[in-house]
């Protein structure tokens, strides 16, 4: 199967990944696995109607969390059954209790909820999950070689419809904080430790916007529908998280230098 190109690591790995990026995952989605698995979810979705249906069947459900990055989940076929069952119109939903909003984004995709209606055969329902699978593949294959471009494409795709969301500034804050990908990007573009995760969530989101204002000038995530502001955050993330490998590189050095010399 071809895999992501990426050269070299960092900024230039990264501006190199972007102008390739529409060949490489044509290329990419042509692989063998990927044709097998579009094509068995095209034959076989219509006849899904339930979550139960979705989640007996491995290979139709890894298709649709793939396509919302949740892959991993592959094998909590119970937890992700409650998610679909339980929908999203209820705000006790297992789905709006978790923090990480891609699985309401799961859970709304497919409709088996109460009161909503199943979309698995309305028009344009596969080709939308299956581009979206195709999409992650390449991201996850892309970040195998190097995590930081996995989050940079990532970014590069949710977060111009986070900023175009109709929902308050504040709640795309808990958005961000929320899904993990996300969170990576904004920690490392504003220079914030992992470790913030451990403090009360309201402490969070004040850090997180005074840094935003620090950084970025504004705290508004709304900034982020100009192209030129989630290329110069992208930017950042990248640059910071190359920084800090170097850095990681040069301590693990010092400290084999050390032991050698002792």
């Amino acid at each position: 199967m071809f895999q992501p190109v990426i050269p070299v690591s960092g900024l230039a790995g990264w501006r190199f990944l972007q102008r390739t990026y529409d060949s490489q995952l044509e290329t990419f989605s042509k692989g063998a696995v990927l044709q097998r698995d579009a094509e068995y979810f095209r034959e076989n979705i219509g006849q899904v109607r339930t979550a139960e249906d979705l989640t007996s069947d491995r290979r139709l459900l890894n298709v649709a969390l793939s396509a919302f990055g949740l892959q991993d989940d592959i094998n909590n076929r119970y937890f992700i059954r409650k998610i679909l069952e339980e929908g999203v119109m209820r705000d006790d939903a297992l789905a709006n209790r978790l923090s990480d909003p891609r699985y309401r984004e799961l859970s709304e995709a497919f409709g088996f909820g109460p009161g909503e209606f199943v979309k698995t055969g309305e028009d344009g329902f596969v080709g939308a999950i299956v581009a979206r699978h195709q999409t992650n593949s390449f991201e996850v294959a892309a970040g195998e070689q190097d995590g930081a471009m996995r989050v940079a494409l990532y970014a590069q795709r949710e977060l111009a419809q986070l900023a175009h969301d109709d929902m308050s500034n504040e709640a795309k804050w808990f958005t961000v904080m929320g899904d993990p990908p996300m969170r990576q990007l904004f920690e490392a573009a504003l220079n914030l430790p992992a470790a913030l995760a451990q403090i009360d969530i309201d402490q969070q989101l004040e850090v997180f916007r005074d840094a935003a204002v620090s950084v970025l000038g504004s705290d508004d995530l709304a900034l982020f529908t100009e192209t030129g502001a989630r290329e110069n955050l992208i930017t950042k993330f990248v640059v910071r998280d190359q920084i800090r490998d170097f850095s990681a590189g040069m301590s693990s050095t010092a400290v084999a230098l050390t032991l050698l010399s002792g």
